[in-house]
């Protein structure tokens, strides 16, 4: 089914656009606003400029730029909200790691878009309508956040795709699409071509993406350089660009997760999969040199109902320790007991080491010398100990836990082989 729009041996790129975002998300977070005219305004003064406009709020006439005093002649009932950019970055990353759930080719393009690879879930056979409608239905479930899906050969008809329909749009653009679906439209609403750009191109007579298309190659290169070929292969519906999973954003996350073999309830596989997951969130981790305040998980039950839970800490972490001790807390509290089919990790809003300070305010520190202050005489017995008897004479609780856990990832792999979720490369939906 799916050979019917893409070519033998071509690619799958899925574009993801959260819809009217910075509104959506104001919206999601208040029930009260569900069906009101809302809009976010970067100052609260008459003088304020929209910066996101609800698709209600659209329907009066608002757009983005637009001065606040003019919107609220518009519509008398319009809601103003202050930008909450906490929010918006938080809600960002629980989507961006839940398409990482679908597939781990994801790029994140902005805080509101994110291009996605299905090429090898299409080659298993998945149908990417089908995993695009399912990925659009859950995150307006999860998040509360309408989203448009543009499905094409390469990003740039992706993206053109998802922009056709808002809100909550499907669109398939293919190459052999493109002259009657974009070759008629202004080259301005080319993706990548600005408005000075389209000026430059005004002034030879270009006027449309269709002129774009077919003007000599030459030509466009004298006057864009690179960038004009580029553009005119775009125009024609080519586009080599890889989805580019290493982008680094400040809202990038650091996840993993895996379907498991076989959909169970057994706790102690479960556990097991959390264990493998964390360590290897962890390695990826520090292999970026980040760390994080916030851990999240991903569970999805045998009936595809999907739910993530997070935890925010007081102070960083990136050990696979904590990670998947934070990942069982969160999974005791929130596991229903029922067959799972897929589980997550992922550190959300990830920083790199250097910015991750212990914050401690006064009381914080107070409470910290106390605490020193009160074991200072145990502290000196059990330094004077393990210079005469060895530094293992005398060891923490947290020593014997990891040495616990350890043994226990030993046993279960001497007895039961590798864990579930050991490779987990691919991903899938």
């Amino acid at each position: 089914m799916t050979q019917q729009f893409h070519p033998r041996n071509g690619r799958v790129i899925a574009h993801v656009d959260c819809n009217s975002y910075f509104a959506a998300v104001e919206i999601a977070n208040d029930s009260s606003l569900a069906g009101k005219p809302v809009v976010v305004a970067g100052n609260l003064k008459r003088n304020g400029i929209i910066i996101a406009a609800s698709y209600k709020a659209r329907e009066y006439g608002i757009y983005t730029t637009q001065l606040l005093s003019q919107a609220k002649k518009l519509c008398k009932d319009l809601v103003v909200k202050a930008p909450s950019f906490d929010l918006y970055r938080e809600t960002s990353a629980k989507i961006f790691d839940f398409l990482s759930t679908i597939t781990e080719e994801i790029e994140i393009a902005s805080i509101d878009e994110s291009y996605l690879d299905l090429t090898e879930l299409a080659k298993q056979g998945m149908n990417p309508i089908e995993i695009a409608k399912k990925g659009q239905m859950d995150i307006l479930e999860m998040f509360g956040i309408p989203t448009s899906w543009g499905i094409g050969p390469n990003k740039v008809l992706a993206k053109h795709a998802s922009d056709w329909k808002k809100p909550n749009g499907l669109t398939i653009i293919r190459r052999r699409d493109v002259p009657h679906m974009l070759w008629s439209k202004p080259v301005s609403e080319l993706h990548g071509c600005g408005e000075k750009t389209a000026e430059k191109l005004s002034g030879i007579g270009v006027k449309t993406i269709e002129d774009l298309a077919k003007i000599d190659e030459r030509i466009v290169r004298s006057l864009l350089g690179k960038n004009g070929v580029m553009l005119k292969n775009w125009a024609n519906g080519i586009d080599n660009r890889p989805v580019d999973k290493e982008k680094a954003l400040s809202i990038t996350t650091v996840g993993n997760s895996t379907t498991l073999q076989v959909n169970t309830a057994e706790e102690r596989v479960l556990l097991e999969t959390f264990k493998s997951l964390a360590e290897s969130v962890s390695r990826r981790m520090k292999a970026k040199k980040v760390v994080t305040y916030t851990v999240q998980i991903t569970i999805r039950y045998s009936d595809f109902k999907t739910i993530t839970r997070s935890k925010t800490l007081i102070n960083p972490v990136v050990e696979y320790r904590e990670l998947f001790q934070c990942s069982m807390q969160l999974f005791h509290k929130h596991w229903s007991g029922d067959s799972v089919r897929l589980l997550g990790i992922s550190a959300q809003n990830v920083l790199e080491e250097r910015e991750a300070v212990k914050q401690l305010d006064l009381f914080d520190f107070e409470a910290d010398a106390k605490e020193v202050e009160k074991k200072e005489p145990l502290l000196q017995v059990m330094g004077q100990l393990k210079m005469k008897f060895g530094t293992s004479i005398i060891q923490t609780g947290a020593d014997l836990v990891q040495k616990q856990a350890k043994t226990a990832g030993d046993t279960f792999k001497f007895r039961y082989g590798q864990p579930i979720g050991k490779n987990n490369d691919k991903q899938k939906f």
